[in-house]
């Protein structure tokens, strides 16, 4: 395993653009291949930046991990959400749970089974005992956040001591294998403080990025836009320090999410985006250090109002549209076997010469 860094700092200068060369190459070969030119859709543009992701004009991903974080959020006392706080620690014993299928009864394991995918569960935030599980990662930097509306979610301190937690765990998860990383989340009331995060890096009104989330009602929607106008309203951070926002408005599973995603793209590994909560994790991403959209592909544009705006600052063309809200990375999951896929194309594919195969005009 690479040795570990010991800032944001440190990883954030460690990641670097991905190879506009080999990317080249790539797009000469896709030109190449038996197929009419642009047939294969999106697929060739992702076969393209996975090369460049990966240094070579023929990539060979392989392993898919899964990197649930849970964490819980202090704003849920203002009534956010359409469930209660005890959720999140039920569920972590969900992700967890032996059945009949195998590990895990949750979605995000039933669809990880399905496809190959390596799931690991970390407690970054619970604000519960959870028992000792020898698939449980324990990462918790404290039981919960404080109340964003009040006052800050984190200290600095306990920010960056969540990221780097989650870049441990992707370092971990890059040694077992993994070529692409799944960032995922649990944690009750968390499109809450993603939908603060949003508006404050995108600048734009709270009511355009914050959405029902679990599925509240028209009163309680209007309630949780009023909590985040009131956070956004303290001025506690600004835009232009990202990790300034992150722990004034953010989660621990949130800064989690963004350690995983640095390791992945410091050690040049595609990183799979699943939805809106794992979006507000990308935008503090981006800006500190942007080469960092190089390494995101997205999965699906989720049913939450705003993931469209994050895509579209982030510059990414989502794979596909199913109305996803669950988040715990599952629709990163379904998406993991099309980059698979795209990859294979432009390894496997043999070109017109090669195949002597007749080219069209």
């Amino acid at each position: 395993m690479s040795n570990p860094l010991q800032t944001v700092q440190q990883l954030v200068q460690a990641i670097r653009p991905a190879d506009a060369e080999v990317m080249q190459q790539a797009r000469a070969r896709q030109a190449q291949l038996t197929k009419p030119a642009g047939s294969l859709g999106l697929l060739e543009d992702i076969s393209v930046r996975l090369a460049g992701v990966f240094g070579t004009p023929q990539p060979h991903p392989r392993g898919v991990a899964v990197i649930v974080a849970a964490g819980d959020h202090g704003v849920t006392a203002e009534g956010v959400s359409a469930y209660p706080p005890e959720v999140t620690p039920a569920m972590v014993a969900n992700f967890l749970a032996e059945t009949p299928w195998g590990s895990g009864g949750a979605a995000v394991n039933a669809i990880a089974r399905t496809v190959g995918a390596r799931v690991y569960v970390a407690d970054a935030g619970v604000n519960a005992d959870l028992p000792a599980h020898p698939r449980l990662v324990a990462a918790s930097i404290r039981r919960g956040t404080r109340n964003l509306r009040v006052e800050a979610a984190l200290t600095p301190e306990e920010t960056e001591a969540a990221v780097l937690a989650g870049a441990a765990l992707a370092r971990q998860a890059i040694h077992d294998g993994a070529d692409l990383l799944v960032p995922g989340e649990m944690g009750i009331g968390n499109t809450t403080p993603a939908s603060a995060i949003s508006a404050r890096m995108l600048g734009l009104d709270v009511a355009a990025v914050t959405g029902r989330g679990t599925g509240v009602d028209d009163v309680t929607l209007a309630r949780k836009r009023e909590v985040i106008s009131d956070a956004l309203k303290r001025q506690g951070s600004a835009a232009a320090d990202p990790l300034g926002v992150l722990a004034d408005l953010g989660g621990l599973e949130i800064a989690f999410m963004l350690g995983v995603m640095l390791e992945a793209a410091a050690q040049r590994r595609a990183i799979v985006l699943d939805g809106f909560v794992e979006g507000s994790a990308a935008l503090i991403g981006v800006a500190l250090a942007p080469a960092l959209g190089d390494y995101l592909f997205a999965a699906g544009e989720c049913a939450e109002i705003g993931h469209a705006a994050q895509l579209a600052h982030l510059g990414l063309t989502p794979m596909f549209r199913l109305g996803l809200r669950l988040g715990e990375g599952t629709g990163g999951v379904l998406a993991a076997p099309l980059l698979l896929s795209a990859a294979a194309t432009l390894r496997e594919m043999q070109t017109f010469a090669e195949a002597s195969v007749p080219e069209g005009n």
